[in-house]
């Protein structure tokens, strides 16, 4: 197979063969193993990389076949080849006296059944062997050469049907051509691109506002709330983390639990052992990262349910804040322990701790450029760290009409503001602020006792801040005015939280009565 690009007369042609060879290497790279066996055999084209082809070579010549078979399992490789490799290594495990293993892989093994039908002569000399109660080497190696020379003979035959090539080919080819058609104006800067219909992906955004209307309500268990709920980036995801441990993915237009995803629809849950407490998104929305009471951080691929990293202490009491990075290779955490962490995706690792609050961290965020970490505690205080040095740049005290110690309950970047912060804390006002704490803008209830705020967001242009009280009212504030420009009853009691959705005016409520409340405005309902 032969494609051709033409354009102003000239030509590219690509082999098939090499098209379908970057397709298994795809799937190889992301262990879809099943897939890439049957793409091989339909195409009878063989991907035979490895990653290190001189560490395989040297396996062999050590013997170390637990690691040859695993990187040879699936490669097409020649049938001799095939039956000196699996017959040393039965040779080797009855030298080893290890019996039992030997006649599995004798009787099991694929290239040993073919072997049986080809060759019986060799397999049953190898049968023999296997029935000894001892071991000698001048039998087993009766058609010549010692054990290092058998080794030696099938790495040299192993070298020549290996290669290395450079890793991600398809999703490198991919990002070539998006840049390509950057640069030629047929794409728009940062713009999310759909690769089936070949262009941006069109995104509806709705013009902020306050909402006013009813939507679907989430009921959980008598022993059971939410915690804690997000919208994705895309607005894709509904996610909500619970008392009794599950996280749960909502189609939130019906408030149903979402069956398209196979893992809910086999009721095989993303889950913590105990109480989530915590959940934030990649900006690709492809990853969840989930906290819980005892300090474990999970991260998972929301599209298959896999939990991909644990991070099983990630601080020494419950994690109460989540937030990645803006390139998703690291996640802050807060903590009852009074600490905030960074945590590295890749290694699995914690890389930094920030200390210096002195009760429990509510809140963490990346600024948009990813150079600065904001904090808060309920120790009142915002601080902002060097996000590379840990360096602690600022530390503040938003504004308050008290002496008391007022608790932060969260702290977060303003959108496209990579200098100014939302600060809720437990008073009837929000504060936008610079970095160092210098007031930009109070936003405030006007209401004296019972409405003090527990939780706040922002929308996704940055033209509302919508905060729930403790008198479980909304409290929706146009940002441009400073003004309050709606108040709506959520809950009965207690509510815990609010998050809104990236592009449509669609605010999810919960509260520890039981129930996780959406509400749209009265435009979006009609």
């Amino acid at each position: 197979i032969v494609f051709q690009h033409m354009e102003g007369g000239a030509s590219l042609e690509v082999e098939g063969t090499d098209v379908v060879k970057i397709i298994l290497q795809f799937l190889k790279e992301n262990q879809l193993t099943n897939t890439l066996l049957a793409l091989q055999e339909e195409a009878q084209v063989s991907l035979n990389t490895v990653e290190n082809v001189e560490g395989v070579l040297s396996d062999v010549t050590q013997g170390h076949w637990d690691s040859v078979l695993s990187a040879i399992s699936t490669l097409r490789l020649p049938q001799p080849l095939l039956f000196d490799l699996y017959e040393q290594v039965v040779v080797e495990l009855l030298e080893l006296r290890e019996i039992d293993t030997a006649r599995q892989v004798l009787r099991n093994a694929p290239p040993l059944v073919a072997l049986k039908d080809s060759e019986p002569a060799r397999h049953a000399n190898l049968e023999s062997l296997a029935a000894r109660p001892y071991f000698e080497a001048r039998d087993a190696y009766a058609r010549g050469g010692s054990k290092e020379q058998r080794r030696a003979h099938i790495a040299d035959c192993l070298r020549r049907e290996l290669s290395v090539v450079p890793p991600s080919r398809l999703l490198s080819l991919l990002g070539q051509a998006l840049k390509w058609q950057q640069a030629q104006g047929q794409l728009p800067a940062g713009a999310k691109f759909d690769l089936l219909r070949g262009g941006a992906v069109a995104r509806v955004v709705e013009q902020e506002t306050y909402v006013t209307t009813n939507g679907p309500i989430i009921r959980y268990g008598k022993k059971s709330h939410a915690e804690c709920a997000g919208f994705s980036p895309d607005g894709s995801f509904f996610v909500s983390g619970s008392m009794d441990g599950f996280l749960e993915v909502w189609d939130y237009e019906r408030g149903k639990l979402r069956k398209d995803l196979a893992y809910q629809e086999q009721d095989h849950l993303m889950m913590h052992d105990e109480p989530v407490l915590a959940l934030a998104f990649s900006r690709d929305s492809e990853l969840l990262a989930s906290g819980a009471q005892d300090g474990m951080l999970k991260v998972w691929r929301l599209r298959s349910g896999q939990c991909v990293r644990r991070f099983q202490k990630a601080h020494a009491g419950g994690i109460t804040c989540i937030g990645f990075s803006r390139d998703s290779a690291q996640i802050a955490t807060g903590s009852f322990d009074t600490s905030a962490r960074v945590h590295g995706l890749k290694s699995g690792k914690t890389l930094k701790e920030l200390r210096g609050h002195t009760s429990y961290v509510n809140g963490v965020d990346f600024s948009s450029d990813g150079s600065k970490l904001a904090s808060c505690s309920s120790d009142g205080t915002v601080r902002v760290w060097d996000a590379r040095s840990s360096e602690c740049l600022f530390e503040f005290r938003p504004p308050q009409a008290t002496s008391q110690e007022l608790s932060v309950n969260s702290v977060a970047f303003m959108p496209g503001r990579a200098d100014q912060l939302l600060v809720c804390n437990r008073s009837p006002t929000v504060y936008i602020t610079t970095l160092s704490g210098q007031l930009v803008k109070a936003l405030s209830s006007g209401k004296r006792e019972g409405g003090d705020f527990v939780a706040c967001c922002v929308s996704a242009q940055g033209g509302w801040v919508h905060c729930v009280a403790e008198d479980s009212h909304l409290y929706s504030f146009e940002v441009a005015q400073g003004k309050l420009q709606h108040l709506l009853k959520v809950h009965e009691k207690d509510v815990i939280g609010v998050c809104i959705h990236p592009h449509r005016n669609l605010v999810a409520t919960w509260s520890d009565e039981g129930t996780l409340k959406l509400w749209r405005s009265g435009a979006a309902a009609s």
